[in-house]
């Protein structure tokens, strides 16, 4: 057994009862005590829908260029081989040079509220291994290794507390580049002696989320990340340390090992359909966390509503992240974005918080569904110049139907078409960003949510919603830079028995505009046959790119529920995803 000297012990110990008092009151009361406190965590989560992500560090001041050459990509991993592949000495001694003194919490404070966010949660620690507050265990933090000599951690959570926002920290509990035994770190300390993943745990890791833990007030969550190849033993510690020090806080599920109080998506991840219990979705307002001198890359007001809103129709909760600059200010034009998407919400409130996921399950053509106190909310992006408002499969009486605007609800006229609730709007959207219709249902709200081509806009519809016969529906992953992740379902593995077929519901019988959208190596054949027998076949380029391409026109005779199939009917088909089908209705 390896040696620990006295405080690793005592620290160990301490955990140890702390650990078995807790079983021992579930044991006493029969768990009840662990379904009341669990039921107080996350204060602002579920309710508010909507956070402040930062992401703040030594990476700031290097703001992706190393030595004269920019590296494109997450700043935050600006030490990785696969980046500048800085040495551990080298980027140590940055914290020389580290001084945000334009860094004020209450402006950074006030920039979520004016956001309409709900809670911040910034980088205590992240895989670099610098701490952004006063770490009493390790010296390479904010204060003892930097010029700053302030703890802004503090002055944020006491920003946060004094306008009503909820606060919290990430922590990187496995990767640590900088510290002896963390993953990713050196193997042996200054002095040639071996070290592993146990000491850097105990020494450092565990000491410092107890810090993060006690020393900030009240916490809304804990934020770990990348919890790798490590044994479980090391994040329930973690866990339980967090619900003792602080029995109102949520675990993210990157703690890892299922261990989480919530499941936390991929980043830059919006799924397609609703997803249950309790999760959220990270985003960035540009392409990277951590600050990159040369990415101007925003999220535009319309974009960020658009992913706030599309996120909590899947029924999550959104995390938008800032990344201060070298100065620890956040860069001015994510703040007029935010403020800008923050004046929306403030007119709209119903819309975000306490707001749950679309009945119909997926967004809708013209923009998506929240559900909050019984009411229906269309949140359209896409506003019908054709004075029609076509919305498919809502099986519920109606008892109104309004349009929201800063000034009185205007209540609008609506028919039902069949399966179709068919609303008469103003020719002119009433809002620049996002106009709301509130419709309230008489009783119980019924939906069918087959995918339906509207009668403007059409219908897009992802590989996700396919059915493949001999292929495989798959959700791809790939990064566009260093970090920058993008998704995709797409079916693969085609061949000449492959038939990929998508169901969906027309509300008039005509002629319809088939397009695909695929990657590949070259020309490809594509055969599109509807359930009436007719077919489409055209040959067009692909390239490993997504490219949308036309395939050409197809008529259905009556109205309701059709399905098409698609299929490769040439030799050529190594290396083809299919991604999408997009149907367009004859104006």
């Amino acid at each position: 057994m390896k040696k620990r000297n006295l405080t690793q012990l005592l620290l160990i110990a301490t955990v140890a009862l702390q650990f078995s008092g807790n079983l021992a009151a579930q044991e006493v009361r029969g768990g009840q005590e662990t379904k009341s406190t669990e039921a107080k965590r996350g204060r602002f989560f579920d309710w508010g829908n909507y956070a402040m992500f930062v992401h703040w560090g030594l990476y700031s001041r290097i703001g992706n260029k190393w030595e004269g050459k920019t590296y494109y990509g997450n700043s935050e991993w600006i030490m990785n081989k696969n980046m500048a592949d800085i040495p551990v000495d080298e980027y140590k001694a940055t914290a020389r040079n580290f001084n945000p003194d334009r860094f004020d919490a209450k402006q950074l404070a006030q920039l979520a509220k004016d956001a309409g966010m709900k809670y911040i949660i910034i980088t205590s620690k992240h895989h670099d291994g610098f701490a952004m507050y006063h770490s009493q265990c390790n010296k390479f933090n904010i204060v003892d290794a930097t010029p700053f000599k302030r703890d802004p951690m503090k002055e944020l959570s006491e920003a946060c507390k004094e306008l009503g926002l909820g606060f919290g920290f990430y922590y990187s509990h496995n990767q640590d580049w900088t510290y002896p035994g963390g993953t990713g770190g050196p193997k042996v300390d200054h002095d040639g002696n071996p070290k592993t993943f146990d000491d850097y745990f105990y020494e450092k890791c565990l000491p410092q989320v107890e810090e993060i833990t006690k020393n900030y007030g009240d916490m809304e969550l804990i934020w770990f990340d990348t919890p790798g190849g490590i044994p479980a033993k090391y994040a329930q510690q973690l866990v339980d340390v967090v619900h003792r020090n602080q029995p109102g806080a949520l675990v993210s599920g990157r703690v890892g090992f299922n261990m989480g109080d919530y499941r936390t998506l991929g980043d830059m991840e919006v799924p397609l359909t609703n997803i249950e219990g309790l999760w959220e979705g990270v985003d960035v307002t540009n392409d990277s966390w951590g600050y990159a001198w040369y990415d101007q890359n925003w999220k535009t007001p319309g974009q960020i509503l658009n992913y706030l809103i599309s996120t909590i129709a899947r029924g999550g909760t959104y995390m938008l992240n800032v990344g201060p600059d070298p100065s620890g200010q956040v860069p001015e034009t994510a703040q007029m974005f935010l403020r800008l998407a923050g004046k929306w919400i403030a007119r709209y409130p119903q819309v975000i918080y306490s707001a749950g996921a679309s009945p119909w399950e997926h967004a809708l053509p013209w923009g998506d569904v929240v559900v909050n106190e019984g009411k229906l909310y269309l949140a359209i992006f896409k506003w019908p110049t054709s004075g029609k408002l076509c919305l498919p499969g809502l099986e519920s009486e109606i008892a109104s139907v309004k349009l929201l605007t800063d000034g009185k609800p205007q209540k609008l006229n609506f028919v039902k078409e069949g399966k179709w609730t068919v609303i008469s709007v103003p020719y002119s959207a009433p809002e620049k960003l996002v106009s709301v219709i509130e419709l309230s249902p008489k009783g119980e709200i019924k939906v069918d949510n087959t995918q339906s081509v509207d009668p403007e806009f059409g219908l897009t519809l992802s590989a996700k919603y396919a059915t493949a016969e001999n292929g495989r529906v798959v959700n791809r992953k790939w990064m566009e830079k260093f970090g920058e992740w993008k998704f995709k379902y797409q079916v693969s593995d085609w061949s000449e028995n492959t038939r990929t077929v998508w169901e969906f519901e027309i509300k008039t019988p005509g002629r319809y505009f088939f397009e695909i959208t695929a990657s590949g190596s070259g020309p490809r054949v594509w055969n599109i046959k509807t359930d009436e027998g007719r077919e489409v076949q055209n040959r067009q380029n692909t390239s490993e790119i997504y490219h949308t391409q036309p395939v050409g026109w197809l008529t259905f005779d009556k109205a309701g529920k059709h399905s098409v199939t698609v299929c490769m009917p040439e030799r050529e088909r190594a290396n083809t995803s299919l991604a999408a089908i997009k149907i367009t209705p004859f104006e």
